[in-house]
């Protein structure tokens, strides 16, 4: 995999004029357990991997319509008359779990992150749960900064809630 540096690697075929001592037999190397790691078999027919490709179609369409219907749901509460802040979280988190999980499946199938070593995986993996984390803090930081904002400025007042339809400030 990838290239051999001849000074670092010595070619090590039947062919090379480097031998191996008779105790050291070439499957030697074949039996090491990076090998079957470093070895992926991707798909092997068209059609398994054309149905794999299918149904994970079907599923997402089906939560992009579920993720839909929890929009218009969430747009009916707020234009209704006693809107429910925690219905309304409640859905958004809902949102949130679904948005994840379709982009768990895209990245593992039409990316064929599925298919990769798990250190490739790692390598993409790790940096992204960093990045989410710089997203928590912001959205960590802006909560407390629109919190003191609101206790020590009297004249300004922010909500997580719209203003009903037709109200004026």
């Amino acid at each position: 995999m990838g290239i051999r540096i001849p000074l670092l690697l010595p070619d090590l075929t039947s062919n090379s004029k480097l031998k191996l001592p008779s105790s050291i037999s070439e499957s030697f190397f074949m039996q090491h357990p990076a090998f079957e790691e470093v070895t992926v078999h991707h798909h092997t027919d068209d059609a398994t991997f054309k149905k794999k490709v299918r149904n994970t179609t079907i599923l997402l369409s089906v939560v992009t319509i579920i993720e839909l219907l929890i929009g218009l749901a969430i747009y009916n509460i707020h234009k209704g008359e006693n809107p429910s802040e925690l219905l309304v979280l409640m859905f958004k988190g809902m949102v949130c779990i679904l948005t994840i999980a379709k982009a768990y499946y895209i990245v593992a199938v039409f990316m064929h992150l599925g298919d990769e070593i798990r250190n490739m995986i790692m390598t993409i993996v790790v940096p992204l749960l960093l990045f989410v984390w710089f997203i928590a803090a912001f959205i960590w930081d802006g909560h407390s900064y629109k919190n003191l904002r609101n206790t020590y400025d009297k004249h300004f007042q922010e909500t997580t809630m719209p203003a009903k339809h037709g109200a004026h400030k």
